[in-house]
């Protein structure tokens, strides 16, 4: 196959990004071929639910299924439905597996042997699927593509020039574009089967700006525009530009007491009465930072299995708030946030707006926004161990005292729109 055949059979399966890495002697469906000795690889990788698992040797590690499947000679493809990433963040190491298990068509011959010079190619689609293929040492793919010279590259990957672009970051900036030039327009929301509607509470600049992209708002940890992240953000004017705080995430506590006895007994036993005289009701909130203990709920944000400054932590380690006696409040498992933060925050697009209420609550965008790329979550950790990120949680149980107390929930993590750059590679602010 030549490097021009497997453009065409890449682009034919919707890939617009071609990744190459040249695999050693021991790279094989044996040995688990290296991929990487840190996480920013899984901002290039579309990977389903992390779990973790303990190795027959006893490793503790990290597994997420991939969305794979290989090329064949004739341009078909077959279903690798077993392959998976193993990620042992502890050294850190990714590793790459199952990918022959129970496939017909696959590239066996090749990744069965010990043989340096190999060229593994992941192409990677626009729904966040991966098709790949395998390449001989000394093949006419292989000598084409060393024959390209220096390539950029993302850890143990280059990239390949494909030739369709991916360009949703210019469709993204045309439409906000648009959406500046139209000035002050009305506050509404996108509903399921594209019906459009009033939105009349105090946070609907995010909900008009996605109604405006065609987002049904939902909670699926998915980019929001075309592998985009869209994240609206208020200012007082559109000169100096400042914000507020911005939140990146919302993610539920997956262990501790809050997960184990429901979060309505969590907010009675850490809670407090409202401190705006409004009976009956108790809150947990108020900006949590790493190490520091809060006046109002008595807890402090822990690290688990991570130390502040280090490049590597715990597979079976997380975050928690805990309290005078040591026990664990609430906790978020790593596990449970790589797979959503590389997924949801890989692209992000930041766009302030400004709003009105008279005549009518309206909202306008502004025609500077900024673009965040390429992150990862060891980027999110040391963020948090320098207090840049923080939870900052809006929970509250009204009818504190009833049988039936009515519960709102919210987990968020928050960042200042100062900070944003410790989040990404490359950070840049785009005038439209």
């Amino acid at each position: 196959m030549s490097l021009e055949q497997m453009r065409r059979m890449m682009a034919a399966h919707g890939v617009r990004q071609l990744l190459v890495k040249e695999l050693a002697a021991n790279d094989n469906s044996k040995n688990q071929p290296y991929l990487g000795g840190s996480l920013d690889i899984l901002n290039l990788l579309p990977m389903g639910a992390v779990r973790e698992e303990t190795t027959p040797a006893g490793r503790k590690g990290l597994k997420a299924p991939l969305p794979l499947s290989w090329l064949r000679p004739d341009g078909s493809l077959t279903n690798a439905q077993h392959a998976q990433l193993i990620l042992y963040p502890q050294y850190p190491e990714i590793r790459f597996s199952g990918f022959l298990r129970g496939t017909e068509g696959g590239p066996n011959e090749l990744m069965t042997k010990r043989e340096a010079g190999r060229l593994l190619f992941f192409g990677i689609t626009s729904d966040r699927r991966i098709i790949g293929w395998v390449a001989a040492a000394r093949s006419l793919l292989a000598n084409a593509v060393r024959a390209l010279g220096a390539l950029p590259r993302t850890g143990v990957f280059m990239h390949v020039p494909l030739g369709a672009a991916d360009t949703s970051r210019a469709r993204l900036l045309q439409k906000l574009h648009d959406l500046h030039a139209l000035g002050w327009i009305a506050s509404e929301r996108l509903y399921a089967g594209g019906v459009r509607g009033p939105c009349n509470a105090p946070n609907c600049g995010g909900y008009t700006l996605e109604a405006y992209l065609g987002i049904v708002p939902n909670g699926r940890a998915e980019p929001d525009f075309e592998g985009w992240e869209i994240k609206g953000h208020t200012v007082s004017d559109f000169i100096g530009y400042s914000s507020g705080p911005l939140t990146l995430m919302t993610p539920e506590p997956t262990g501790g007491y809050y997960r184990t006895s429901g979060a309505t007994a969590f907010v009675r036993k850490y809670g407090y009465a409202d401190r705006h005289g409004r009976e009956d009701r108790l809150n947990f909130g108020g900006i949590h930072k790493i190490g520091q203990k809060h006046p109002l709920t008595g807890l402090t944000l822990t690290f688990l299995g991570y130390t502040p400054g280090a490049t590597k932590f715990d597979a079976g380690g997380g975050f928690a708030l805990i309290d005078d006696a040591g026990a664990e409040a609430a906790t978020w498992h790593f596990a449970s946030l790589i797979e959503h933060w590389n997924r949801k925050h890989a692209r992000a697009a930041y766009v302030p707006y400004r709003a009105r209420t008279s005549p009518a609550r309206q909202y306008a965008y502004g025609g500077r926004v900024r673009l965040g790329e390429d992150t990862d979550f060891m980027r999110f950790l040391q963020a948090m161990a320098a207090g840049e990120v923080y939870y900052d949680p809006g929970i509250k149980l009204e009818g504190a005292s009833t049988a039936r107390p009515k519960l709102k929930r919210r987990s968020q993590f928050r960042i200042r729109f100062a900070c944003l750059a410790s989040m990404y590679a490359a950070v840049g602010d785009i005038s439209l």
